[in-house]
C-alpha cells in the first residue's frame, strides 16, 4: 500500500524534473566534470611520451595550454548566455503570440536543453582542466589528451550553436507549434483511449452486474479530502485498484484529471466508512497529485484547449489572423479523428473477480468537441472561411462517430451555419452558407 503510494508520487516528480528546464543541462555538467577528472587520470597514466606519439593531439607547453583552455572557456560561457537571453526572448514572444499556456512546450523542448547545457557543460570542463594544467618546473604536467578532447567539445559547440539557430527559427512558427500540440494531443489519446482494453478490467456495457453502488454509499462512504489546493495532475488508478482491493473498498472519484481542487474538497469517497482507518485514507490520497498547472499527461481536455485557444487568440481583434484559425481548426480534427476510432472506458473499474472498485467520470467524445468547436466559433462567426472549416470539419468527424454523438455536433454545425448566416456582412457569403448548409457537410 505505502509502495503504491510512493510510486506514483515519484512518477509525478520524475514527470515534473525531466521537463524542467534545468535538469538536462545539470546533468551534462555533472558528465563534463566526470569525464574531465577521468582524462586527466588516463593522461597521467600514459605519460607525455606516449600521447606526443599521435600527431593529430596538440601537445602544448603549460602556458600554451592554459591559453587555450582559457580562451574555449571564456568563449563558452559568453554563448551560453547568448543562448539563455535567445531562449528568454522567444518565451516572451511565444507567451504574448501563443498565450501562456504554450510555454511548457518551449520548456520542455529538448533541443534548447542539450544546447544550453553542451556550452555550460564545456565551459566547466575547461575550468576543471584548468586546475590540472602544472608549470613550468620539475613537476610541470600538461594532459594534452584532456586539452585536445576540449578543442574538440569547442568544435561541437560551434555546431550545436548552429543548429540552435536553426531550430529556434522554426521552433517559433506557428505551424511547428500547432504539430507539437496536436501531437500531445494524440500522445494523449493513446494513453487515455487505447483501441483495446487490458487487463480485463474494464466493466463493458454489456457486462453483468457489478456496476451498482450501495443504497447507503452516501452516508456510509469516507470523504477523502485534498491537503493542497491546485489541479489535479495525476490519478494513479493502479494505486487505487490496489487499496481498495486489498482492504474490499468500493471508490468514487469525485476529481479526474484536470479539475481544480481546494484544501479540504472531496477528491475520493470510499465506502464503507469503517474500513478507511488514517494510513489507508493518507494513501487513498497520495495516489492523486496535485500541482500548480494542468498538465497533458491525464488531461485530454486542457490538450484539446491549448489549441483552442490558439485559435480564439488569432480571431480577436487585436491579432486577426483568421489563416491560423484555420491551421487549428484542422488539427483539432486530427486530434478527434484519433479519438473516434477508439474504444471509449466504461465509469467502472472491476476487481478480477468481478467486483466493482472504482467508479469515474467518463469523457465524451461529443462533448469534448462540441465545447472546443463552439468556442472557436464566438470568436469567428462572423467569418465565412473559418465557419466553412468547421463546419466541413465536424461533418468528417461526425460520421465515425456514434449516432448520438453525430445528431450533437450536426445541431451545432447547424447553428453555427444560422448564426454566421445573420452576422455576414457580404452577400457572396451569405450565399455559400447557405449553399453549406444545404449540403450534406454536416453530417
Amino acid at each position: 500500500m505505502a509502495k503504491s503510494f510512493s510510486i506514483t508520487r515519484v512518477y509525478a516528480f520524475w514527470g515534473r524534473l525531466n521537463s524542467s528546464f534545468w535538469f538536462v543541462p545539470a546533468m551534462m555538467c555533472a558528465v563534463a566534470v566526470g569525464l574531465s577528472f577521468l582524462l586527466i587520470a588516463v593522461d597521467t597514466r600514459l605519460g607525455v611520451g606516449t600521447v606526443s606519439d599521435f600527431g593529430l593531439l596538440y601537445t602544448f607547453g603549460p602556458e600554451g595550454a592554459r591559453a587555450i583552455l582559457s580562451v574555449i572557456a571564456s568563449s563558452m560561457i559568453t554563448v551560453a548566455s547568448l543562448i539563455f537571453s535567445i531562449t528568454m526572448l522567444s518565451l516572451q514572444l511565444a507567451s504574448s503570440q501563443f498565450g501562456p499556456r504554450v510555454l511548457e512546450n518551449f520548456m520542455r523542448d529538448r533541443s534548447n536543453q542539450v544546447v544550453l547545457g553542451t556550452f555550460v557543460a564545456t565551459f566547466l570542463y575547461c575550468l576543471v582542466v584548468l586546475r590540472a594544467v602544472r608549470g613550468p618546473g620539475d613537476s610541470s604536467f600538461v594532459p594534452h589528451l584532456t586539452v585536445a578532447f576540449a578543442v574538440g567539445l569547442a568544435a561541437v559547440g560551434v555546431a550545436v550553436l548552429i543548429y540552435f539557430i536553426h531550430h529556434i527559427a522554426t521552433s517559433i512558427r506557428i505551424e511547428t507549434l500547432l504539430a507539437q500540440l496536436a501531437a500531445d494531443g494524440r500522445a494523449a489519446v493513446d494513453r487515455l483511449f487505447p483501441e483495446r482494453l487490458v487487463h480485463g478490467h474494464l466493466q463493458c456495457e454489456d457486462e453483468p452486474g457489478g456496476d451498482r453502488l450501495a443504497d447507503d454509499f452516501e452516508d456510509g462512504s469516507e470523504r477523502i479530502s485534498a491537503d493542497a489546493s491546485g489541479y489535479v495532475q495525476k490519478v494513479g488508478m493502479e494505486a487505487l485498484m490496489r487499496i481498495a482491493a486489498e482492504h474490499d473498498l468500493v471508490l468514487r472519484i469525485e476529481t479526474p484529471p484536470g479539475r481544480f481542487v481546494t484544501a479540504g474538497e472531496c477528491m475520493i469517497a470510499a465506502y464503507p466508512r469503517d474500513r478507511v482507518s488514517e494510513e489507508i485514507a493518507d494513501s487513498l490520497r497520495g495516489a492523486i497529485v496535485i500541482g500548480r498547472n494542468r498538465t497533458i499527461n491525464q488531461d485530454l481536455e486542457f490538450s484539446i484547449r491549448r489549441i483552442v485557444e490558439l485559435a480564439q487568440r488569432s480571431l480577436s481583434p487585436g491579432i486577426n489572423d483568421p489563416t491560423t484559425a484555420l491551421y487549428c481548426i484542422d488539427r483539432l480534427g486530427q486530434v478527434f479523428g484519433r479519438l473516434s476510432g477508439r474504444d471509449i472506458p466504461s465509469p467502472t473499474l472491476n476487481d478480477e473477480s468481478g467486483q466493482l472498485r472504482i467508479l469515474t467520470e467518463v469523457i465524451l467524445i461529443e462533448e469534448l468537441a462540441c465545447k472546443a468547436f463552439s468556442a472557436i466559433a464566438r470568436y469567428g462567426i462572423s467569418d465565412a472561411d473559418v465557419v466553412t472549416r468547421l463546419v466541413n470539419t465536424m461533418g468528417k468527424l461526425s460520421r465515425s462517430l456514434s449516432p448520438s454523438a453525430r445528431e450533437s455536433i450536426k445541431a451545432l454545425s447547424e447553428q453555427v451555419l444560422i448564426a454566421s448566416e445573420h452576422a455576414a456582412s457580404l452577400d457572396f457569403d451569405r450565399e455559400a452558407l447557405s449553399n453549406l448548409k444545404n449540403s450534406d457537410l454536416t453530417g
